[in-house]
């Protein structure tokens, strides 16, 4: 009969522990939101990290050769606008080009079957292969290397045709 009650009682006291961890018995309503920067003061922050310390400008700052126009915060934009086309038949459920992460969700290539989720990673500034990282998958676990490495070619060859669209301007 005491060995009931203590497990009982135990029982009681880690639920009880576990829902107010959980913020069940009310917590605290009255705290403030928290207030993010909008996402031009966080570009400007990262554009002033990347300025040389100490330099002022100049008259003659516009001679200056510039960075490449394919930046985007760290992300290639070619790489980010052709992964965008390319993979424009998965409805995209979450992008953020400050860390260079597009997320999809489920979707049907045109004239196949099969049907696949997307993340796509562009973690770096050049118009390079290491700048794109592709996973996919498919409603019964991840998809083939050989159907990776297309998606991965096509993304890249299309980024290339962006560059060269560009470059003519």
């Amino acid at each position: 009969m005491d060995l009931v009650r203590i497990r009982t009682g135990f029982g009681v006291a880690l639920t009880a522990a576990f829902l107010s961890g959980c913020g069940f018995f009310g917590g605290n309503s009255d705290r403030e939101p928290v207030e993010t920067r909008p996402a031009n003061d966080i570009m400007d922050e990262i554009l002033d990290e990347r300025r040389p310390k100490g330099t002022q400008s100049s008259l003659f700052d516009f001679l200056r050769i510039r960075d490449d126009a394919g930046q985007v915060g760290a992300v290639n934009k070619y790489i980010w606008n052709a992964a965008l086309e390319t993979l424009d038949f998965l409805p995209v459920e979450s992008v953020d080009p400050f860390t260079g992460v597009i997320t999809t969700g489920y979707g049907t290539p045109p004239g196949g079957g099969r049907a696949y989720r997307a993340t796509i990673l562009v973690n770096d500034p050049a118009l390079d292969a290491r700048s794109l990282n592709v996973a996919l998958m498919t409603r019964s676990g991840p998809a083939s290397a050989a159907t990776v490495r297309a998606v991965e070619d096509a993304i890249l060859t299309r980024a290339r045709q962006l560059r060269q669209q560009d470059s003519r301007f």
